[in-house]
Formats: C-alpha cells, structure tokens, sequence
C-alpha cells in the first residue's frame, strides 16, 4: 500500500500509529494528518459483531484525508470477520488487521484479542477468510506471546502459521501480555520488552514484513528498529506528543513539503472544530481533548492543556477559546517548524 508513487519504495506502514481504544477516533486521525501525510493510521478495535449489527455509518466513516488508514477488527470467528471486511470495504479502507494483541479482560470474555495466540490455527483461518473477502492487505497485529506460550520458538511457530494463510503483514508488539492479573495498562509497560526476539524473527524469516510495536517514543528510537525490521507502529507516544509526528515524513518517506508549525495546526483544526459542532451537535470537547499533547515538552504547555481541558461552554468562541490557550505560548514555539536537514 503506498498512496504516495513518488515514492513507491517507501510504503506507510514503515511508521504507523497503533490502534488505541479511546483515542484513535476520526478527529484524533484528522488532528494528526494535520502533522504528517504519510504514516499509516489506524481506527480503534471495532468487533465484527458491531460492524455486522451496529450502526455502520457511525462506526466505520471517516474523513478522505485520513488516509492511509486500516482498520483493526476483533473477533474470533472466521465468517463473522469475513462478513465485517466485507461490509467496511464500502467504506474504502486501505487495509483490514486482526487484533490478537489486546489483553483486557473484556475482550477475552469474547475470546478474541491476545487470547487467540493460544490457537494458531483459529488465527489461520480468520486471516484467510478476511483475505478472501477483500483485495486490500489484511495484517495481524500480536504479542510475543502469552502467560504460557512465552518462547521464541512459539512465536515463530505461530506467525508461520499465519504467514502462511496469507497475512500481507505482521505488527508484533514486543511483550507477552498476561491474561489474568494485570491490567491492559500494567500489560503495556510491566512485562519486559524483547525487541531482539523480533528482529531475530526478521532474520530467520526476510520474506514477511514485519513490524515493531512497544514503547518506541524517539525519532532516534525508529531509525534504530528500522536497521532490524520493516516498520515501527508507536502507540501512546503519538497520543502524549503528536508533535512527534512533524519529523516523519522527511525523515522516513523522503517528503520535502514543509511540515506547518504548531500554530497552523490549530488554525486548520478550527473550521473542522466548527463544522463537526454545526452540523452534528458535537462538543468541541470531543475534538480538544486530542490536542492536548501538541505543545508536549514545550514552555507553556501546562497552560495550554489547563484552557481545553477546564469547563467549556458547547458554544464557545472556538478561536477566542484558543487564542487564550496559546497566550502563554512564546511565539518561537508556536511558530516553529521543523528544521529542514
């Protein structure tokens, strides 16, 4: 997949923003296509059976500047996933992936999620039929393994299994997830990272494509995987610092566009704010609360998060709004660009 053909060798997936419940809903996608063209973006998990049953139009439209942009699906059964693809294909997604990475105690209630690395197989067969429903790629995101099923060998087992149905892609997260005694946020950050079990999967297997997930929140960081693997997906970093964001298109997809700086960022996101309140009730709150991070790290981003996080009225004057959250913003950060190499 490579919606740039200038650069047909360089495709999304090389830097990509991992699938967050919560957080990586269309305005957080439309927000940070604002910094980067480029990187591959994915929705929240949606199930199968949600897609299937629920309301198509609310869980599966997005705005055309979202793209590239995949959508995680979770379930447990080959027919129910199928039909899923089948349905959001309507919707023009670039690609479909398999979640076999999330340990919440909810989704393993619907046995699906990390649970399912305890069947290769199972996993198998879902693939297959997701790839016999459509004509995009269809990738599977997973751990190293889980409580239980915990070696190298395991792994590599289980992605042969699924190479072999046709997985187009393989985004491992680079820790077991325990199911049963820690949380999905201990998941994230409790069991140790083993990144070199996933380049030396890379080695032993150079025919898959093969990504890495985990704790990765540098420039520096992704150029270091990238010498290993063929993408980085970053998770809560791309959340925290979106600005991180602003370097990625140079320096991974070889894009000259000049990169806006923070303060036309907000700019642009104005008449989205505006329109998404006009024309669907919508707080503004429900577009704010993802550009909290924007100004990470920066002087006067605390005032910054203390403006769009406070009370705000559902007709407040979006541009006085901002203005007042930048106030404490010296001029050099907000106007800033990245610097060209």
């Amino acid at each position: 997949m490579n919606r740039y053909p200038d650069h047909p060798a360089l495709p999304s997936h090389r830097v990509s923003v991992a699938p967050m419940m919560e957080y990586t809903d269309r305005h957080y996608r439309y927000f940070l296509r604002r910094i980067t063209r480029c990187a591959l973006l994915y929705t929240e998990m949606i199930t199968a059976a949600a897609i299937i049953h629920g309301d198509r139009d609310w869980l599966l439209d997005f705005h055309p500047q979202e793209h590239p942009l995949a959508l995680q699906i979770g379930g447990d059964d080959p027919a129910a996933c199928a039909e899923s693809v089948r349905i959001a294909s309507l919707y023009n997604y670039d690609e479909f992936n398999l979640n076999v990475g999330c340990p919440s105690d909810r989704v393993q209630e619907g046995a699906f999620g990390a649970c399912l690395m305890a069947d290769p197989h199972k996993v198998a067969r879902i693939t297959r039929a997701m790839k016999d429903a459509t004509d995009r790629p269809v990738t599977v995101k997973h751990r190293i393994g889980i409580n239980g099923r915990e070696s190298y060998d395991q792994m590599r087992s289980f992605v042969e299994t699924v190479a072999e149905a046709g997985a187009d892609r393989l985004i491992v997260h680079a820790r077991i997830a325990v199911l049963g005694g820690l949380s999905p946020k201990e998941n994230r950050s409790v069991p140790p990272l083993r990144y070199h079990d996933v380049y030396r999967l890379k080695r032993e297997l150079p025919q898959l494509t093969i990504e890495i997930n985990g704790q990765i929140a540098t420039v520096e960081q992704m150029h270091g995987h990238l010498n290993h693997v063929d993408g980085v997906m970053i998770g809560r970093a791309a959340y925290d610092n979106p600005w991180l964001f602003a370097d990625v298109d140079r320096e991974f997809f070889g894009r000259q566009h000049e990169a806006p700086s923070r303060g036309a960022v907000i700019e642009q996101m104005i008449p989205y704010i505006e329109q998404l309140r006009s024309e669907t009730g919508k707080h503004p709150r429900a577009v704010l609360r993802h550009m909290l991070g924007l100004f990470a790290f920066q002087p006067g981003a605390r005032r910054w998060k203390q403006h769009l996080s406070g009370p705000i009225d559902h007709d407040v004057d979006i541009v006085a709004l901002l203005n007042r959250a930048t106030a404490a913003l010296p001029d050099d950060v907000l106007d800033r660009v990245p610097a060209a190499v």
